[in-house]
């Protein structure tokens, strides 16, 4: 196991970020402290290795990110209708930045700050933490939060990530990473046919806006049923509504993971290639899983040679509910003195 650290930009006001490479067993994962942001990931297949992240060749990018390449997500993940919520009898207003709704923590979220990052070994890993500080008000959200997330490696080739935080007042918590992954190497065509297995009977329904109408649907008999492992081409098109090439049309649902609520790390997800053989399997104390199929990726110039069109890659974000905070039939996203945030995700590659 090693770990190099290296300067990777230079923000306006002089500060210098950092890039961590973690390599430990066969893969090797690099995270900038720029969004707390993963920036690549290389893991083996029986075709050779390959980068699986998709994200941009510089920190210019990473600085300009507005697809999410790989970020950490906050302070609250996906979105909150209305761009309000009303908690402890006040109401708080966010930014609006998803037409009249707030996404992935408004216009200045974690996603676009810089975090501090220390790397460390423990045991059979090796590990980046990156902290970040968020004052009373920030984005319209209450308390001062303190946030770190760990993202480390070990020799099992997991890569795991734990998520917490602690803020003086009642608040909407709900942190993430948006990598987007593509199993057969990043800028290699769509990731449609892509096997997806997702421990998941219900989904969240949303409406035109991809706002909760607060229903959990059973996935039998939808083309949200992914119980069993399919190719994700497989029932696409009645995902979509019939029109695969809309912008936007696609995959981009929170599924409500089974026998949540035991706060051990369970089943998620499994993804596969089937001509490379990567598998990805996920594990996690969330409640709930965002399947995204890259559905707004249009020509998005990514990494030397690479331009990523719509299902270039697809996101599996681990979290709680979206617009939580104004559903109270959804499990409770609010967190505060009595009640630290704390959630774990692993990701294991096999091949």
């Amino acid at each position: 196991m090693k770990v190099e650290r290296k300067t990777f930009g230079i923000l306006g006001n002089g500060d210098e970020v950092s890039l961590f490479t973690l390599e430990a067993g066969d893969i090797s994962l690099s995270m900038t402290e720029f969004g707390a942001s993963w920036t690549s990931l290389a893991v083996p297949s029986r075709k050779g290795r390959a980068d699986i992240l998709l994200g941009f060749p510089s920190f210019e990018g990473y600085a300009n990110n507005g697809v999410f390449f790989g970020v950490t997500v906050g302070r609250f993940a996906n979105r909150i209708g209305g761009a309000r919520f009303n908690l402890d009898g006040r109401d708080w207003t966010l930014y609006q930045n998803d037409g009249n709704n707030s996404l992935h923590g408004g216009r200045s979220g974690f996603s676009y700050r810089l975090w501090k990052g220390e790397s460390y070994t423990d045991g059979g890993g090796i590990f980046v933490r990156f902290e970040i500080e968020s004052p009373d008000g920030d984005e319209g959200y209450p308390g001062n939060l303190r946030a770190a997330v760990t993202y480390g490696l070990n020799g099992d080739n997991e890569l795991s990530a734990l998520y917490e935080a602690r803020v003086d007042r009642n608040c909407p918590v709900n942190l993430t990473n948006h990598a987007y992954f593509n199993l057969a190497g990043e800028g290699s065509g769509n990731i449609l046919d892509h096997e997806m297995k997702l421990c998941a009977s219900r989904y969240v329904e949303v409406n035109a806006a991809l706002i909760p109408t607060g229903k959990l649907l059973p996935v039998e008999g939808t083309p949200f049923d992914f119980r069993a492992s399919k190719p994700i081409a497989r029932d696409y098109a009645a995902a979509c509504g019939g029109n695969t090439e809309a912008s936007g049309t696609g995959y981009d649902h929170c599924f409500a993971l089974d026998n949540y609520g035991s706060g051990e790390l369970l089943p998620c997800a499994q993804a596969a290639e089937p001509l490379c053989g990567r598998i990805m399997k996920v594990f996690t104390t969330q409640p709930g899983v965002q399947f995204y199929s890259g559905n707004f990726l249009a020509g998005v110039r990514g990494k030397p040679g690479s331009l990523y069109g719509k299902n270039a890659g697809f996101c599996l974000e681990t979290q709680h509910f979206p617009d939580s905070p104004n559903r109270p039939e959804f499990p409770d996203a609010v967190f505060g003195p009595a009640r630290p945030y704390r959630e774990k995700t692993v990701f294991a590659f096999d091949w």
